[in-house]
């Protein structure tokens, strides 16, 4: 099969390479699945699992990618609940190989049916921005209608999700991010917009809940804008400045079969808009995943045509 592989963690997406591979076999409670679409965020080429296994062991040359859809073709042994031929998408395991390739082994519990008129490269859109959105917002931040939420990023491919759920949720949406992204991000429904490069972040006020994609200065500021009670919530790891008279969280996102049915549901019923910024075929990943220009939005890379 065809594959895209990195081999240095120095070069990163500008290491990577279009090869051979063999196709991979399923193991105990496995499926493998013929990969239609994939999904990519930059920032895979920064974390250990991309270059380790969980022992710490070099696992190069490895696959990134790790969101897909696509059909399943073969079941590994013991594996229930999907059947060959079926339309899936999901989220894989970050230490194993992903799903910038023609074909991945990935467990059968972090894939969920993707309904036939949801288009692959949407699907492919969907896991990783989704649940990151979703978990950030309802297990992490416990958000409650009538909530003011402050998010940064607000026109990407997280922040456009977390942006369209607090909104149908009930929540006022302060959103985030460059002087160029403020319709964007109005258009995917905040109520306001903070231009991080001229307008002055302290000027929100207190917020019941920060949801943080950017981290560095711009989580540490945050943390005085977090009302008492209220909750950063953090993608980017542990904050440097906590609030006064809140929480911390920051969290890893995992894949959740249910939440999946429910991010996907909400896309077919008109609720949630994806945010797809590059679509690209295979054969074209390695320039379309190492752009000249600046990017707002996934990037997906079709597969299959």
């Amino acid at each position: 099969m065809k594959a895209i592989v990195v081999t240095d963690e120095a070069a990163g997406t500008a290491g990577m390479t279009l090869v051979e591979r063999p196709e991979p076999r399923p193991a105990i409670n496995d499926v493998v699945v013929q990969v239609h679409a994939s999904g990519f965020v930059p920032t895979e080429m920064s974390w250990p699992s991309t270059w380790t296994d969980r022992l710490g062991r070099d696992r190069t040359p490895s696959v990134p990618g790790h969101e897909l859809a696509g059909v399943v073709s073969a079941l590994g042994y013991g594996t229930t609940g999907l059947s060959v031929g079926q339309r899936v998408f999901g989220l894989t395991d970050w230490t194993r190989d992903g799903t910038l390739a023609e074909y991945v082994a990935v467990e059968a519990r972090n894939l969920a049916p993707l309904p036939g008129d949801v288009d692959f490269t949407v699907g492919a859109s969907l896991p990783i921005s989704g649940l990151t959105a979703w978990q950030g917002l309802f297990e992490h931040g416990r958000l409650q209608a009538g909530q003011s939420v402050l998010v940064h990023g607000a026109a990407g491919a997280v922040g456009s999700m977390v942006t369209q759920l607090a909104r149908e949720f009930g929540a006022h949406v302060i959103g985030t991010g460059r002087a160029a992204d403020r319709q964007n991000a109005l258009d995917f429904g905040a109520q306001e917009f903070v231009d991080l490069e001229n307008d002055a972040l302290e000027t929100v006020g207190g917020v019941d809940l920060v949801f943080d994609v950017i981290g560095g200065d711009i989580g540490k500021r945050s943390a005085g804008l977090i009302r008492a009670g209220g909750t950063l919530v953090s993608v980017v790891g542990p904050p440097e400045a906590r609030p006064a008279e809140g929480l911390v969280v920051d969290f890893v996102v995992t894949s959740d079969r249910a939440q999946l049915a429910e991010i996907v549901q909400r896309v077919r019923d008109g609720r949630l808009r994806t945010n797809i910024g590059t679509v690209a075929a295979l054969d074209d990943a390695v320039a379309a995943l190492n752009p000249t220009k600046r990017i707002t939005g996934k990037t997906i890379i079709r597969v299959r045509p």
